[in-house]
């Protein structure tokens, strides 16, 4: 390690490699709930691709693991870095390369945060539509774990909007996938492949993305339903009414409350709707012009009450603001309050009523509170739960993941696998999957230097394995 800083500190500026003290606590986590961060032997703050292609060049040579990480906004422990070795932070690498107007493309760094970016296009009437609710999350981690968020029902996720990206394999080559185009049937595809990855298959340095027409009428109502089959059978009704919502958010009862309290908000919803209301759902509708605007709201809160809405709100501008901004940081608030882990399943949307209904069977029958929210248009469901003993949570989210695979769902939609949910998804993946995606990762990274132990670990017969690839 020795070596391998002081050839680091001889191709990088002084202040881009970090270490001992001057690594601060930032660096050695992410927001996981449950786990504890890990300081690494270096920091590393490259600036360019050719800084992190000799940056990989020299950790392969020298047999030590790289760990990405962005601004460390993930829930799944993906940016732990190992004791022994790298961090490579894109904190540095904040360029907007190009905003073609002519194509609606952006080219950035992978440090650029969503809420730069959408800075930057704001002036020309163009926006990246992912917005997995935290501004300051960078494009490279968005890319990393395939971020979602509530906008995923009209625009889809990360996978949906990026054409291209450009990625140093651990050797230290660069290689460019996709570009400026929205077909491409040209051998294998691999910008779809590193997405998702977690930083397991190379460091993304630069990312091209869709941009979209910035459109500025919008407003959002509140339903309140007496329970989540009349959810169930309305946001099927919604998303194939034509209007293309912006969000379809769920909110149970008790998650409505918190949200309500946070933001000190009166929306003056009567008593007799509030003791009736179980769940709500939160619906936002932009359109290019206000009178288009109105008739979408219109036929949405119609169909709301054709399926059993209790009411229809419309929100005025900065309560609807509010509500959404809240419904945005029920993670962190869940934190302050004592949350002790959560999950983001996602079901058929369809089954969102069932799965509901198991999760609070789950909880009555361990002593568990689980508060529900999700995106309810694409059946993403965010659960927070507060158990505070180990072995019991362990059941909780083990009988969670049970009922979310029998429903035909998987483990997480959104967050990613990292550290924290690999026992969990490795203990339901098929076994010939797994097996096909270690070789996915020693043909990308032969030596097993890119992130470590995150989403699965290389098993025992794995060396044998690796050497035949290496030689």
């Amino acid at each position: 390690m020795a070596s391998l800083i002081t050839q680091l500190r001889s191709t990088l500026a002084a202040d881009q490699v970090l270490e001992g003290e001057q690594i601060g606590d930032d660096y050695t986590h992410d927001e996981c709930l449950n786990l504890s961060g890990t300081r690494p032997a270096a920091v590393v703050r490259p600036t360019t691709t050719a800084e992190v292609s000799a940056i990989l060049r020299l950790c392969q040579e020298h047999r030590i693991s790289v760990t990405v990480r962005g601004s460390g906004t993930g829930l799944s422990g993906g940016c732990i870095p190992a004791a022994d070795g790298i961090l490579l932070s894109t904190e540095r690498m904040k360029r907007i390369v190009e905003i073609d107007t002519a194509n609606h493309i952006a080219v950035v760094q992978p440090g650029v945060t969503l809420g730069e970016l959408d800075e930057a296009t704001r002036p020309h009437g163009l926006t990246y539509p992912i917005q997995p609710g935290e501004a300051s999350a960078s494009l490279g981690g968005n890319v990393a774990t395939n971020a979602g968020g509530m906008r995923a029902v009209k625009y889809g996720v990360t996978r949906n909007q990026v054409l291209g990206l450009q990625v140093v394999l651990p050797g230290g080559d660069a290689i460019d996938c996709g570009g400026k185009f929205v077909k491409a049937s040209s051998g294998y595809d691999l910008t779809q492949l590193v997405i998702g990855s977690e930083g397991t298959l190379g460091v993304v340095t630069e990312i091209t993305v869709k941009l979209m027409p910035r459109l500025v009428h919008r407003q959002s109502l509140l339903a309140p339903f007496e329970n989540v089959e009349q959810i169930t059978r309305a946001v099927p009704k919604i998303v194939q009414s034509g209007v293309g919502p912006l969000f379809v958010e769920y909110l149970d009862a008790l998650s409505m409350a918190g949200v309500l309290q946070r933001q000190k908000l009166e929306l003056g919803i009567p008593e007799e709707v509030r003791s009736r209301a179980l769940a709500y759902l939160l619906i936002v509708v932009e359109s290019a012009s206000e009178s288009r605007n109105q008739e979408d709201v219109e036929q949405i809160g119609q169909l709301c009450v054709e399926q059993g809405a209790c009411d229809v709100y419309v929100l005025p501008k900065n309560q609807a603001g509010k509500v959404i901004q809240g419904r945005e940081e029920s993670f962190w608030a869940g934190k302050a309050a004592g949350l002790n882990d959560q999950v983001d399943v996602v079901v058929p949307r369809a089954q969102l009523a069932v799965f509901m209904a198991e999760s609070q069977r789950i909880a009555s029958e361990t002593a568990s509170l689980i508060v529900g929210t999700g995106h309810a248009g694409d059946g993403n469901v965010h659960l927070g739960i507060f158990q505070p003993d180990e072995a019991v949570r362990t059941r909780v989210m083990n009988a969670i993941f049970d009922a979310s695979q029998k429903l035909g769902g998987i483990v997480s939609a959104e967050h990613g696998i990292g550290l924290a949910k690999k026992k969990y998804y490795n203990a339901r993946e098929q076994p010939a999957k797994l097996a096909l995606m270690r070789r996915i990762k020693l043909a990308f990274d032969p030596h097993g230097i890119m992130n470590p132990g995150k989403v699965f670990d290389l098993d025992a017969s794995e060396p044998e394995r690796k050497e035949t690839l290496v030689s």
